[in-house]
């Protein structure tokens, strides 16, 4: 016991001398030195990475962007004052990854509304842009499939997802591109573009950022389960088969009717023309003769 004591009481004065404090500060840096270099040059990798493709994508906006978005995306108008792009300031990578993913830009000419088109730019180079778009300021980031996928989803599972789809479709949405997703004209040379056969990511993504003229539902109006719920709606759509034949653009009874109205009184019409002509000639050959 005495010589544990006696032990102890050398090892507090070694502690305590000037050699013990120099030893304790040179293990605490190499203990932090060694935590920096595990973790200090992934983060700084990282960060370069992210700033080398924003970098690149504000070469591809100036080339292919800036005539119509401006410089630094702040948005162009011409000299009578009219809107020829919008900024792109606060729009976030969504937007971006939306329409240049659709192939809507670069738009060929301005106009009312953008169509979808053939792609112009890789998948990394869109990446590229909406990584620039979001530097300008924070706005909705590109979706996680998580956030719109179906997969996992019991049968009864997607059954309710449909019905509150459903709900929220018919509620939200029929006005402008009808109960069946189908499309139709919008005031002032807009319209509702067809929203069946398209990409789930594209549809959550339209929601989220209200591209045109269709306006934006945010997670906070609509929460992405309620997005995700509207594409499972929209997917139960594609896969019901038009058990009257021709779907005639699912406009319901009206449009039916009047296909049917004009089909038969252009065959009408057709029938007697024809038969005013056969008559007219029978009489002019009985003259004749």
């Amino acid at each position: 016991m005495r010589f544990l004591n006696r032990s102890a009481g050398r090892i507090s004065r070694h502690r305590r001398g000037p050699l013990a404090g120099l030893l304790v500060l040179l293990l605490g840096l190499l203990l932090t030195g060694g935590l920096y270099t595990m973790f200090s040059p992934a983060q700084a990798q990282e960060t370069q990475s992210d700033e080398e493709l924003i970098a690149k994508g504000r070469e591809l906006f100036t080339v292919s962007c800036a005539f119509c978005h401006g410089q630094n995306g702040e948005g162009v108008r011409t000299i009578d004052g009219n809107q020829l792009g919008p900024s792109l300031v606060g729009v976030g990578a969504a937007a971006v990854d939306f329409q240049v993913g659709t192939g809507r830009m670069p738009m060929t000419q301005p106009g009312q509304q953008a169509v979808r088109k053939q792609v112009v730019f890789t998948d990394e180079e869109t990446a590229a842009m909406a990584a620039y778009v979001a530097s300008l300021g924070p706005g909705p980031a590109i979706p996680d499939e998580s956030d719109y996928s179906l997969e996992g989803l019991s049968d009864e599972e997607r059954q309710e997802a449909i019905v509150r789809g459903g709900q929220i479709f018919l509620t939200n949405c029929t006005a402008c591109h009808n109960f069946t997703g189908s499309g139709g004209a919008m005031p002032r040379g807009g319209f509702a573009p067809n929203i069946l056969d398209v990409e789930d990511r594209y549809v959550y993504m339209a929601m989220l950022t209200g591209p045109q003229s269709m306006p934006n539902f945010s997670n906070g109006n609509l929460t992405p389960e309620a997005k995700r719920d509207v594409i499972a709606y929209l997917n139960s759509i594609e896969e019901n088969p038009d058990y009257g034949g021709f779907g005639m653009g699912g406009l319901g009874p009206v449009a039916e009717g009047m296909y049917a109205w004009l089909a038969g009184i252009g065959i009408l019409i057709g029938f007697a023309v024809w038969i005013a002509a056969h008559g007219a000639r029978s009489n002019k050959e009985k003259v004749e003769a």
